[in-house]
């Protein structure tokens, strides 16, 4: 998926939210799942993609990540709990 996105990940247990933006979510959230990039995801084991957004412009997939981070945990969670209610792995949908 070559589209600018705004995606949230989590751990197994939920427990930790991480909010970025890429070009290319499929490879992206594969560089999560096997840590290919240190940092604060491999730390914490972020690698289930929960959600994300999709946008025409990185730009405003950007602005939109900058916005989002400030929001209290239960703002996100209720945006997280409209589109992926469980909670599922979103990654295995996009490949």
């Amino acid at each position: 998926m070559k589209q600018a996105c705004l995606y949230i990940i989590t751990n197994r247990n939920n427990t930790t939210l991480y909010i970025g933006v890429t070009s290319n979510l499929v490879q992206r959230i594969y560089q999560h799942k096997h840590k290919l990039v240190k940092g604060f995801s491999a730390t914490y084991n972020l690698n289930k993609l929960i959600y994300f957004e999709q946008f025409e412009d990185i730009n405003n997939a950007i602005l939109r990540e900058k916005r989002v981070k400030k929001w209290k945990r239960d703002w996100k969670i209720e945006l997280i709990n409209k589109l992926n209610p469980a909670w599922n792995d979103l990654y295995y949908d996009l490949i």
